[in-house]
């Protein structure tokens, strides 16, 4: 079943076309990696999906429901969440109190929750920020920032969560356990849709990658079909990633 659908999605921001008929799909339970060069559309494309920017034309559907045009509040309290390539928490308030703010203002009114003290320290204990609770989250390490990324998104009890270059500024055993965590949510019925350029995760994570270049789709399919594909080897990988 679909969870998220694009159909010939467009964004322009004057004369620069940003994205360009965009045809996408995202299965529920699903691990969907994105991959493209540098200014392939990427991000733009999740800012279009979680109504941080409109598109310019085209239609965006979460859960058959078309959610085009709506503003990011309401996308997110419909089910979507996102993380962002630089972390945006609020600098000055503890770990606690920026999951908090997430789980207050980022939920339906219909899912509120009594315990949500509790759910927020079991969050923070999933992600391995306990010790750091009232600590403020502009003292927190690289790893712990993308941790308190991923918590506060979820937080907001999302069913789609997106996931914009969560491994950046990892090293490699943090990265592993960042993609257990990622295994994890999805395990827990969380929809991940995912924007990586580290190719040894992406490729090892996802049941299924789609590639943009120049705002344009140009493959969707299982990594390994995908990482023979000769229009992503030429416009991406490279011939290096083929024969390593």
């Amino acid at each position: 079943m679909k969870i998220l659908e694009g159909i010939k999605v467009t964004r322009r921001f004057g004369g620069l076309t940003a994205l360009y008929n965009v045809d996408f799909c995202v299965n529920e339970g699903e691990i969907v990696g994105l991959i493209g060069p540098n200014g392939a559309g990427k991000t733009t494309l999740f800012n279009v999906i979680t109504g941080a920017i409109p598109v310019t034309s085209g239609v965006i559907k979460f859960e058959g429901r078309n959610i085009t045009g709506l503003g990011a509040h309401k996308i997110c309290k419909l089910g979507i969440a996102r993380t962002f390539q630089v972390p945006k928490p609020f600098p000055r308030m503890s770990v606690y109190e920026n999951i908090l703010a997430a789980a207050t203002f980022g939920r339906d009114k219909s899912d509120k929750s009594s315990n949500l003290k509790q759910e927020i320290h079991q969050i923070m204990e999933k992600f391995g920020l306990t010790s750091k609770s009232e600590t403020s989250a502009s003292n927190l390490a690289v790893f712990e920032q993308r941790m308190l990324e991923i918590a506060r998104a979820l937080a907001t009890k999302p069913k789609l969560l997106l996931l914009d270059e969560v491994m950046a500024g990892l090293n490699p055993k943090e990265a592993t356990q960042a993609v257990k965590i990622i295994k994890e949510l999805r395990d827990s019925g969380i929809t991940i849709f995912m924007i990586e350029h580290n190719m040894r995760v992406i490729m090892g994570v996802s049941d299924r990658i789609i590639v943009l270049n120049q705002g344009m789709k140009i493959a969707d399919g299982k990594p390994e079909e995908v990482s023979k594909d000769i229009k992503v080897i030429e416009a991406y990988l490279g011939e290096a990633y083929v024969g390593s």
